[in-house]
């Protein structure tokens, strides 16, 4: 099978993670009589820098003649203070709505030798294994009019925050199917804020019209200040979470700290396109942004970014056997105490971006 895929890797460690990602990519399809051909492009500020502006049209021209994209971050602090059209997340807008990528899938499953990475007691964290479907091309970071002003009353701003009946319910049919096809409680929690926003009062009320078509899949609704107590409080409880993008964007954060660091999770942005070979087309990206902080110093943690091909040849590609040996050896260097420095402990063994990589790598060929 050819592997054709277009690499973003974006600004930050974006470009030392997705570089582990290729490596791992290209071990596992050489392995399996795969080609994997990549052509890599410029996003973010890397972009804004070269090109004027955070993706042009010849990088998105690229990815819709590639089968999907392998994402690195975006965002630089240069650029907090900048007018919204010239910030490096604009990619990312433009990225989704141009493919229609109104799914965002991020797995979060607490592995037994990871539990004292969290600050969470283990007892807490026994069990844990969600998804959380996130709503991606909606909302407050798409509605109109968003934009800041001045009357006589001083400074001013205004975020929309619309859905419609047709969005809510293609997110939330993706987390009943998701629900469906995991070993887990077969529940599906839709979180909202429905005591308060009309906009939560309707995505309850098309929740509970597709859950009609589900009948053996539980549907429980839990307002979003709930949700993140019992995020924290039970999380082994939950199975699949769907909730809009703001809502989404927040809690799954707050979740990446079960599995014990930002620097293992992987995500999963898909839609209604397909792609050249008529396949799934997708987005996958680590959830951890740049980390200006450590950009350069060849320490940020890889696993994420390659979770991330691990989910690309899952979900684009079909390739489930690839995909189960990727994460089989992700957590098997994890259960020889191998540890990048955000997860390191004493008595651990601490290596650096290059050499995780290259440890996964190492189970891939025994």
């Amino acid at each position: 099978m050819q592997l054709n895929l277009a690499v973003l890797p974006g600004d930050g460690i974006g470009k030392e993670v997705t570089t582990e990602a290729l490596k791992v990519l290209g071990v596992i399809a050489g392995q399996n009589g795969h080609t994997l051909n990549y052509e890599e492009a410029l996003v973010g500020g890397a972009a804004l820098e070269a090109e004027g502006a955070s993706i042009s049209q010849a990088t998105l021209d690229l990815c819709k003649n590639s089968d999907s994209i392998l994402f690195g971050a975006v965002g630089l602090p240069k650029y907090d203070q900048a007018p919204a059209d010239r910030r490096p997340e604009q990619a990312l807008f433009a990225l989704r709505k141009t493919f229609d990528l109104f799914s965002n899938l991020r797995p979060v499953k607490n592995l037994p030798v990871l539990q004292n990475a969290s600050t969470l007691k283990p007892e807490v964290l026994n069990g844990v294994d969600l998804v959380v479907v996130r709503e991606l091309t909606g909302g407050i970071y798409f509605g109109k009019p968003s934009q800041r002003f001045t009357d006589e009353g001083g400074r001013k701003a205004v975020d929309t925050l619309p859905y419609s009946e047709q969005e809510i319910e293609r997110i939330v049919r993706v987390a009943f199917e998701l629900a469906k096809t995991r070993n887990g409680k077969k529940k599906v929690t839709s979180v909202d804020k429905a005591n308060v926003l009309n906009t939560s009062r309707l995505w309850r009320e098309v929740a509970n019209e597709v859950g009609k078509d589900y009948p053996d899949i539980e549907l429980e609704h839990m307002l979003v200040d709930s949700a993140a107590m019992n995020l924290i409080r039970k999380p082994a409880a939950f199975d699949v979470i769907v909730t809009e993008n703001m809502f989404g964007d927040i809690l799954t954060d707050e979740a990446s700290m079960l599995a014990g660091s930002m620097g293992l999770l992987a995500s999963a942005s898909l839609g209604s396109i397909k792609n050249p070979q008529g396949g799934q087309f997708g987005m996958y990206e680590p959830i951890h942004g740049t980390a200006p902080d450590i950009t350069g110093q060849g320490i940020a943690n890889p696993l994420a970014a390659i979770g991330c091909a691990a989910m690309l040849l899952r979900l684009t590609y079909g390739l489930e056997t690839e995909a189960n040996a990727i994460e089989t050896a992700i957590e098997n260097v994890l259960h020889k105490g191998y540890r990048t420095p955000d997860l390191y402990e004493s008595g651990m063994t601490r290596l650096g971006t290059s050499q995780m990589g290259d440890a996964v790598i190492a189970e891939l060929q025994k």
